[in-house]
C-alpha cells in the first residue's frame, strides 16, 4: 500500500505492475501508458535471462507467484532420473536464493539509460530478483529528482540510484571490463542510434542490451536515406517493411558490435505498430566477430508484384578446423523481374540471420504462461510469443496474402486455403507476428505464382481490363508448372490461431499511439481541444489591417457581415461614380 503523503501539488501516482509512480500532471517528464506490454516483455525476458545466468553461480531465483518447475523425464531409466532430479532439488534448496526488491552479491547490474520517470527501473527492482543495482539515468535534472524520488516512494533506494548524466559519456565511461553493466536498456523517443555505439561497449561479455525504436515511419522505407544515416541500411517500401525493421536495427547492431570485435546475438526481436524492441546478447570474441559480413544481404525487391530475393554480403567456408572468408557472388536476379518484367529496388544491408532465439523464448514463454497474473498484459505476450515459436526461423521476411491478389487483381484466398496449398506442394509455411495476414514460406517466388495462377483459375478475373504491361497480366499469361490443391489440411491452422490467443495490439482507446515529446514547459493541451485551436490559424496573417478601411465590406452591401464596427472593411454607403462624362 502507498500513502499520499509525499505527493507534491498537482502530483498524481500512476500505477503499473508492482510500482506506483510520482508523476506530475504537467509533461515535465515521459509517461507512455501504451508502453506497457513493452515493459512487461522487458521484466519478463530480463527475469529468465538472470535465472539463465546466475543459475551457473548456484544461486536460486524466487519469483513472487511462480510454483517450483518439475522437470518430467520420460526416459527408460525413469527410477534413475527421478533419483538424480531429488538430488538437484535438494542442492536447489540449500543453494543462494534471490529474490526481489533485495541486492544480490552476484546479481546483475542494470542500466537504463534514458529513465525518464524512473518507472522501467522501479519496476525491475520490484518485480525482476538477481539484480545486485539499478542505475536509472536521465540528463534532465527534473526527471533524476523524480527518479530519486520514486526510488524512496517505493521503498527501494537500497537497490535503484538515480543518475543525472548524458546517457553516451556515463557508458563510454563504463567501457573498462570490471565497470561494464549486465544489461542496458535503451528506449530513446525516437531512434536509438546515437546511443548505440557506446552501448555495445558498455555492456558486459555475454551481456543483455534492450534496446527500442521508434521511428518505424524511418525503417519502413518512408525515408530511405535518413535510415542509411542512423542505420547503414537504405529501407525500402514493402509489405514486409515491419520485419525489415527489425533486421536493420539487428544489422546495425551487429556493424556498430564488429568494430569492437564483438558481435551480438539475438534472442527476441519484436515488432509492435509504431515501435520494435529487439533483446540482443553481446559477445568478445574476434573469430566470431568475422562471420558478420555474411550474416549481412542485400534485398532484391521488384516493384511490380513484391516478389524479394536476398543476396548476401559475404562467404563463409569452413575447411576443417579452419573457416575461410570469400566475396559473395551475385546478383540473383536478372534485369528485370522474371515474373512481371518490372524493374527491382534495391535495399539493405540487414540481418539474414534467425532473429529469434526460440529455446530462450519458450522458456520466456512457459514462464509467463505458468504465472499469469504477474503482469497487466499477460494474455498479449503468450500470443505474441507463441507465434513467435512457430515462425519459420530460416526464412526471413513473408508475402501478405492481400498483396498477393491485388497484384494478380483477383480474390482474396482464406488464410488456411493458401497455406494448405503450400503444405501439400511440399514447403514449409508459418505466420509472422509482425502482421496479421502475413505467410512466411520457404517456398520460391515461382511457386508462389503458380499457387495464384490456379486460384486465378477457379476465380477469373477479366483479362481484357487488364494492360499488356502491368504485372498481373504478364504473370497471368505464363501457365502455371504447379497444380495446386486448395483443400484445407489440419495443419494449416496454427496452434496459436487456433487457441484463439491474443497475437496482435487490442487498442484500449481513441488517439493512443505515440504521445508527444516530454516538455519542460508544461503538458500539451488534448488533442481534440488541440485540433481545435489550430483550425485555420496556421495562415500568416496580415501585418497591416488598418487601411483595409479604404475598401468596401461586400458581406455589409449583400446585408450578410455581422462584425459591426469590429470589422476591418469600411461599412460607409459608396458613391456612384459620375458616368455622364461627354468626349469632346
Amino acid at each position: 500500500l502507498f500513502s499520499s503523503a509525499g505527493l507534491l501539488p498537482g502530483e498524481t501516482v500512476v500505477k503499473e505492475g508492482k510500482a506506483a509512480i510520482l508523476f506530475p500532471s504537467a509533461n515535465e517528464v515521459f509517461y507512455n501508458p501504451v508502453q506497457e506490454f513493452n515493459r512487461d516483455l522487458t521484466c519478463a525476458v530480463i527475469t529468465e535471462y538472470a535465472r539463465e545466468l546466475l543459475s551457473q553461480k548456484g544461486v536460486r531465483l524466487v519469483v513472487p507467484g511462480e510454483k517450483e518447475r518439475v522437470v518430467v523425464s520420460l526416459s527408460e531409466e525413469s527410477q534413475e532420473m527421478e533419483e538424480v532430479q531429488e538430488g538437484e532439488q535438494k542442492q536447489g534448496l540449500e543453494a543462494p536464493v534471490a529474490v526481489v526488491g533485495e541486492p544480490c552479491e552476484q546479481g546483475l547490474r542494470v542500466l537504463e539509460g534514458l529513465a525518464a520517470s524512473g518507472l522501467r527501473s522501479v519496476r525491475f527492482a520490484l518485480e525482476v530478483p538477481g539484480l545486485k543495482s539499478v542505475t536509472a539515468n536521465d540528463c534532465s535534472a527534473r526527471a533524476a529528482a523524480l527518479i530519486a524520488r520514486n526510488a524512496q516512494y517505493n521503498g527501494i533506494s537500497h537497490l535503484l540510484k538515480a543518475s543525472q548524466r548524458d546517457a553516451s559519456i556515463l557508458m563510454y565511461e563504463a567501457r573498462g571490463r570490471k565497470d561494464r553493466y549486465d544489461v542496458i536498456d535503451l528506449d530513446p523517443y525516437g531512434s536509438p542510434a546515437p546511443f548505440v555505439d557506446a552501448a555495445v561497449q558498455a555492456v558486459s561479455d555475454g551481456g543483455l542490451l534492450c534496446v527500442t525504436c521508434t521511428d518505424m515511419a524511418v525503417m519502413a522505407g518512408n525515408c530511405g536515406e535518413t535510415c542509411y544515416n542512423k542505420y547503414g541500411s537504405v529501407s525500402i517500401k514493402a509489405k514486409y517493411c515491419h520485419e525489415m525493421a527489425l533486421r536493420i536495427i539487428l544489422h546495425s547492431l551487429d556493424q556498430r558490435a564488429g568494430v569492437y570485435q564483438r558481435y551480438i546475438e539475438p534472442l527476441l526481436s519484436i515488432s509492435a505498430d509504431f515501435y520494435i524492441r529487439v533483446f540482443v546478447r553481446v559477445r568478445t570474441g574476434q573469430a566470431k566477430a568475422k562471420h558478420s559480413a555474411s550474416k549481412q544481404a542485400l534485398v532484391y525487391n521488384c516493384v511490380g508484384c513484391g516478389s524479394f530475393h536476398l543476396q548476401r554480403m559475404g562467404k563463409r567456408i569452413c575447411q576443417g578446423k579452419n573457416m575461410k572468408y570469400t566475396a559473395a557472388t551475385g546478383p540473383p536476379v536478372g534485369p528485370s523481374c522474371e515474373h512481371c518484367g518490372q524493374r527491382h529496388q534495391l535495399g539493405g544491408p540487414i540481418w539474414a540471420e534467425p532473429i529469434h532465439n526460440t529455446e530462450f523464448v519458450q522458456k520466456v514463454l512457459s514462464a509467463v504462461s505458468g504465472n499469469p497474473s504477474r503482469f497487466g498484459t499477460s494474455r498479449r505476450i503468450e500470443g505474441m510469443l507463441s507465434m513467435v515459436t512457430e515462425e519459420l526461423e530460416d526464412v526471413p521476411f513473408y508475402y501478405t496474402l492481400d498483396g498477393l491478389s491485388s497484384t494478380v487483381r483477383c480474390n482474396t484466398p482464406s488464410l488456411l486455403q493458401f497455406r494448405s496449398a503450400l503444405l501439400h506442394a511440399g514447403y514449409r509455411v508459418s505466420l509472422s507476428h509482425a502482421c496479421k495476414n502475413a505467410v512466411k514460406t520457404d517456398a520460391p517466388p515461382s511457386a508462389i505464382w503458380d499457387i495464384m495462377r490456379c486460384w486465378e483459375k477457379n476465380h477469373p478475373v477479366k483479362r481484357e481490363k487488364l494492360s499488356e504491361t502491368s504485372p498481373a497480366f504478364q504473370i497471368l499469361s505464363t501457365e502455371p508448372n504447379l497444380q495446386a490443391c486448395f483443400t484445407v489440411r489440419q495443419d494449416a491452422n496454427p496452434q496459436s490461431r487456433r487457441r484463439q490467443l491474443v497475437r496482435f495490439q487490442e487498442n484500449p482507446h481513441a488517439n493512443w499511439g505515440p504521445k508527444a515529446r516530454a516538455r519542460a514547459g508544461g503538458a500539451p493541451p488534448d488533442l481534440d481541444d488541440r485540433r481545435k485551436q489550430l483550425q485555420n490559424k496556421r495562415k500568416k496573417p496580415t501585418a497591416d489591417t488598418s487601411n483595409l478601411k479604404n475598401f468596401p465590406c461586400k458581406k455589409f452591401r449583400q446585408g450578410l457581415c455581422s462584425q459591426g464596427e469590429d470589422c476591418c472593411y469600411s461599412h460607409e454607403p459608396q458613391q456612384e461614380k459620375d458616368t455622364g462624362a461627354t468626349m469632346e
